[in-house]
């Protein structure tokens, strides 16, 4: 039950960065998929894990990384 949760989670933001085509902070992926901040992470690590996303730290401290589809 929780694998599927997350691979839908993971999948809202998955087509949150599809539509931007571009790099989007955790903040803004964040807003674009108004996710409850666990569910948020948990999406997030989903993708980390299955290597489907680009990672590129932004050097602001408040929003320090970037991501991006592969």
């Amino acid at each position: 039950m929780l694998q599927e949760k997350a691979g839908n989670i993971a999948g809202l933001i998955w087509n949150a960065l599809a539509e931007a085509n571009a790099s989007l902070t955790y903040k803004q992926i964040k807003k674009a998929t108004k996710l409850a901040e666990k569910d948020f992470n948990l999406g997030l690590g989903w993708l980390l894990r299955e290597d489907k996303l680009n990672v590129a730290e932004t050097g602001d401290e408040k929003d320090p990384f970037t991501y991006s589809l592969k």
